[in-house]
């Protein structure tokens, strides 16, 4: 992955930032992936977004949020669980094409392999995102799947 230069904060998220965060990234779904989805999808995204437990997890330190941020409006998170699996990965509409999304992938992957000695990220992309990863230089490692109403396709990269 190629050093990405953007004229944002990127960092770990703050507990007062966990909610905006979510709060942005279910406008974004509903924009841009909800289409893809059934009401079964839709409603299983959103409570996963808003599960106390998925909280408690990120407040443990067991659910790690990085954020961007223009000034103190967050306008990009990505998110990591189970050591090097991405969660979420989300930018804010009026951000598209900034180069956010894969400012927070190179911060991620840097942390994963530098901080933490992985080998690898997984993640399960939507349908609008698989484009997005290709050219980030993951690959898909099996065909895309549905289940409780959310369409993905499993992606990995080796560091």
């Amino acid at each position: 992955m190629r050093k990405t230069d953007v004229p944002y904060e990127i960092r770990w998220a703050r507990p007062e930032e966990w909610s905006p965060a979510m709060r942005m990234i279910w406008r974004t779904f509903l924009k841009f992936e909800g289409k893809d989805y059934t009401k079964e999808g839709i409603k299983n995204f959103y409570n996963f977004i808003t599960d106390a437990d998925l909280y408690e997890s990120f407040l443990k330190g067991t659910y790690l949020l990085m954020v961007a941020l223009d000034g103190d409006k967050i306008v990009g998170a990505g998110s990591l669980r189970n050591h090097n699996h991405l969660s979420l990965l989300f930018v804010d509409e009026a951000y598209h094409h900034r180069k956010i999304g894969s400012a927070i992938m190179e911060k991620l992957c840097v942390f994963l392999r530098d901080e933490q000695g992985e080998r690898y990220m997984s993640l399960n992309s939507s349908p609008y995102a698989v484009g997005f990863y290709r050219t980030l230089g993951f690959r898909a490692i099996a065909p895309e799947e549905s289940y409780s109403g959310i369409r993905v396709t499993s992606m990995e990269l080796i560091f």
